[in-house]
């Protein structure tokens, strides 16, 4: 990966990086130092490549380079730190390495210095062999020296850089904001950190900037962003840790439209520096509702088919109870036609189980046979006329994989998802080097909390809506989120600048007055002072350089993650705490294990 490194200062250790010699080099002499990557020992000749940040660089010590080089390098071991010296010579034609950016060069080496000796790494740094995370995390400092994470997060600052280098060109000012906050209710846990200056009260860290970027901008000045910190005591899993870092951008006097095009412009110049091939924008968007109910998320990977399509007036009627009992009680019947496909009866049964994993209750399932007609525990309930009507829904032909979930729409829409995404996973459909990208947009402004009978904000309740305030459930939000491959890679919205706007919606939220005041009345102050329509959004910068690097989940490209339990295996994170610190703190420890002495 290219680094753009300009040349070291010479000192005592080196004036070149190893992947920066070429054949251009050939006949120059240099001194170059890193870690012994791995050692060859010939007979008569001892093969080091040694390894910096830069890449590799093949060294050649023979026994012409003096008894006492020689010796030294016998006793080499990989992860070894040494600086050596000699002259850069070109390999012959059959010993080019074409898979090395240095593979036509080797450094024969004059002058060797042992820097620092290595213990035999926990797990070979030279090889791509499978380490436990556990053992990768605790052992991180060896495991940065790992190509892939090194590149990843070499990546990282690319992308960072090109990010506040675009900004700051466009005006936006680079704010920093509090770390130490109070607790607000914006939809995760706050982490608390408690005051020794104010016994018994608690600063929280903040789960986004949100309500000082807005403050920025009541305060005038027009353009913000900031690469922050952020902090939420949420349960853990690939896309999640409690500690992370966004892209956090807020402009003035501005639309929906004026913030996607604005965005447009920026991402694509981060995807060009990522590498990742996406679709010139302007980009689509695709509403809300549509999004649900073609592939029953928000976040729809559109990198293959595999739509979901609403069966339910084509299958009304029937003599299968169990469809009819969710159609009278105001559900869907939906399904998805997986193609032409070879599915074991094993594999039928799990589906059910993926079903249950995701809320719902069962599965059904059809095959299509020459005639139309199914291959099914459930045709004979429906009947070759209603078989025949879904058929034309779902566009099936014979030997198609059909299935069902019969269902409420809320509950229906995640589990067909989970079908949808298993599918593409099981049958190889996502097309390798192929990205898909969207703008969702026209999102609820609300969602019923049943159990609970209240309702919660979509997003959060700084969302500008849309529509009539005196009915809850019809507004929608001025709301956005950028997917690509089915990740969310960011969202935001237009915010709202009325105060008695915000107030109605806290009041909707089933927030009073009262805890408004308390817990927002620095905000409310400051909209009461002239606020401007403002708008932004935050990206996860972690999700940005995984999706980029290619990797799964976003702890392969953090210099230093939590495990999926929030736990730090490298530092021992979290542990007790002595009582004198407890005490200085006004707190007691009432979990059962003791604190840590001290």
């Amino acid at each position: 990966m290219s680094q753009g490194l300009p040349a070291p200062r010479a000192n005592a250790y080196r004036d070149a990086w190893n992947g920066d010699l070429n054949a251009d080099a050939a006949g120059t002499e240099h001194r170059v130092a890193g870690w012994v990557h791995r050692r060859r020992d010939h007979g008569g000749l001892i093969f080091i490549d040694l390894r910096d940040r830069t890449g590799l660089l093949q060294l050649v010590i023979d026994p012409d380079a003096g008894a006492d080089i020689f010796t030294a390098a016998e006793k080499l071991r990989s992860e070894h730190v040494i600086s050596v010296s000699g002259v850069v010579e070109k390999r012959g034609a059959e010993h080019v390495n074409p898979n090395l950016p240095t593979g036509e060069i080797e450094l024969r080496v004059t002058s060797l210095d042992l820097l620092a000796e290595a213990d035999t790494p926990p797990f070979p740094v030279d090889e791509d062999t499978k380490v436990s995370e556990e053992n990768r995390l605790k052992y991180r400092a060896v495991d940065l020296r790992r190509s892939g994470l090194r590149d990843a997060l070499i990546l990282r600052s690319q992308i960072t850089h090109a990010m506040r280098e675009d900004l700051s060109a466009q005006g936006y000012l680079e704010v920093e904001t509090p770390v130490l906050t109070r607790s607000t209710p914006e939809g995760a846990r706050d982490f608390l950190v408690p005051s020794r200056f104010s016994p018994g009260n608690f600063y929280a860290l903040p789960q986004s900037p949100q309500l000082f970027k807005q403050l920025l901008m009541v305060g005038g000045l027009e353009r913000y962003y900031q690469i922050a910190r952020c902090f939420r005591d949420e349960d853990l899993r690939a896309d999640r840790q409690p500690e992370f870092t966004q892209l956090d951008i807020e402009m003035s006097f501005v639309t929906e439209d004026d913030v996607i095009a604005e965005i447009e412009r920026l991402m694509t110049k981060v995807f060009e520096v990522g590498g990742l091939d996406v679709a010139p924008a302007p980009w689509p968007r695709l509403n809300y509702d549509e999004s649900m109910l073609r592939f029953g998320n928000d976040r729809p990977d559109l990198r293959f088919g595999l739509e979901i399509k609403d069966v339910s007036d084509a299958l009304s009627g029937s003599e299968f109870k169990v469809f009819e009992s969710v159609l009278a009680s105001g559900g869907v019947v939906r399904a998805i036609n997986a193609g032409q496909r070879e599915f074991p009866r094993k594999e039928l049964d799990n589906l059910n189980e993926i079903a249950k994993r995701h809320g719902g209750k069962a599965v059904a399932w059809a095959f299509v046979q020459e005639d139309g007609t199914w291959r099914s525990p459930i045709a004979k309930f429906l009947g070759e006329e209603k078989t025949a009507a879904a058929n034309v829904v779902l566009e099936a032909s014979p030997g198609d994989l059909l299935v069902f979930v019969g269902d409420q729409a809320k509950v229906a829409a995640p589990v067909l998802s989970a079908l949808r995404l298993h599918f593409a996973e099981y049958f190889d459909l996502i097309p390798e080097g192929q990205h898909s990208i969207t703008w969702v947009v026209d999102f609820p402004m609300f969602e019923h909390n049943d159990d609970e009978g209240r309702w919660d904000a979509i997003h959060h309740p700084f969302t500008a809506p849309t529509g009539d305030l005196s009915d809850p459930g019809s507004l929608r939000s001025r709301a956005y989120d950028l997917v690509v491959d089915g990740t969310e890679l960011g969202g935001g919205s237009i915010r709202i600048h009325d105060p008695a706007v915000q107030s109605r919606v806290f009041e909707i939220l089933g927030i009073s007055p009262e805890e408004a005041d308390d817990r927002f009345g620095f905000l409310l102050d400051a909209l009461r002072f002239g606020a401007p329509p403002h708008g932004g959004i935050a990206f996860g910068i972690d999700r940005i350089v995984a999706t980029c690097a290619g990797r799964d989940s976003i702890r392969d490209v953090i210099a230093f993650p939590k495990t999926a339990t929030g736990a730090d295996p490298l530092t021992g994170a979290p542990d007790p705490v002595g009582e004198r610190q407890l005490k200085e703190l006004g707190l007691r420890n009432l979990v059962a294990a003791p604190p840590a002495a001290g």
